[in-house]
């Protein structure tokens, strides 16, 4: 695999863990999001079982357990913010890097990368009233811009929308986005 396509695959995993830094967005609104498949209450469930509750979020589900990030994620005592893609913004961002799912899932370390910079950590979750405009310090270390239109931007210059906020967890909040944020 070249290094065009590793890159990518990191850009992906980070992306993905820049989903918690967008728990205090304001989201539009978006009537196609599915609703939850649970019957728990979200307020009860954390982060992961908040994704897990949403079939819009499968392939994100299936990239968290990948790679291994499950656990840390249903950490009780963490206070995420996750900036989560859904299926089809998965779908739009291997179309653009080449890869293909099982490539992107075998590359561990890109994939880390990548949803990891859909987190953000912290003493709090962070609310849509509670994002500014600014850069914020993702779980991968790399840094996501919040614009002053409240949209995401990646190190890549790619633009991400929140197209729902303030979906609550017992350890976070979580961010439904339109688009894979890529870290560079």
């Amino acid at each position: 695999m070249n290094l065009t396509k590793i890159a990518t695959i990191g850009t992906l995993a980070i992306s993905i863990s820049g989903l918690s830094a967008c728990n205090n967005m304001m989201p539009a609104k978006s009537a196609d999001m599915k609703p939850p498949m649970h019957s728990q209450t979200m307020a009860k469930m954390n982060v992961v079982q908040v994704a897990q509750s949403n079939s819009d979020f499968s392939v994100l589900v299936e990239a968290v357990q990948a790679a291994g990030l499950a656990g840390m994620l249903s950490d009780p005592n963490a206070h995420y913010t996750i900036f989560a893609p859904t299926n089809e913004a998965f779908m739009q961002a291997m179309k653009e890097t080449g890869m293909t799912k099982a490539q992107l899932f075998a590359n561990k370390p890109l994939l880390t990368k990548i949803l990891g910079y859909h987190v953000v950590s912290g003493d709090m979750a962070m609310y849509a009233k509670d994002v500014k405009p600014g850069n914020v310090m993702t779980a991968s270390k790399d840094t996501l811009m919040v614009t002053n239109q409240g949209k995401l931007m990646d190190e890549n210059g790619r633009i991400a929308n929140i197209v729902k906020t303030d979906i609550p967890a017992t350890n976070g909040v979580v961010h439904v986005i339109d688009r894979v944020l890529l870290p560079k």
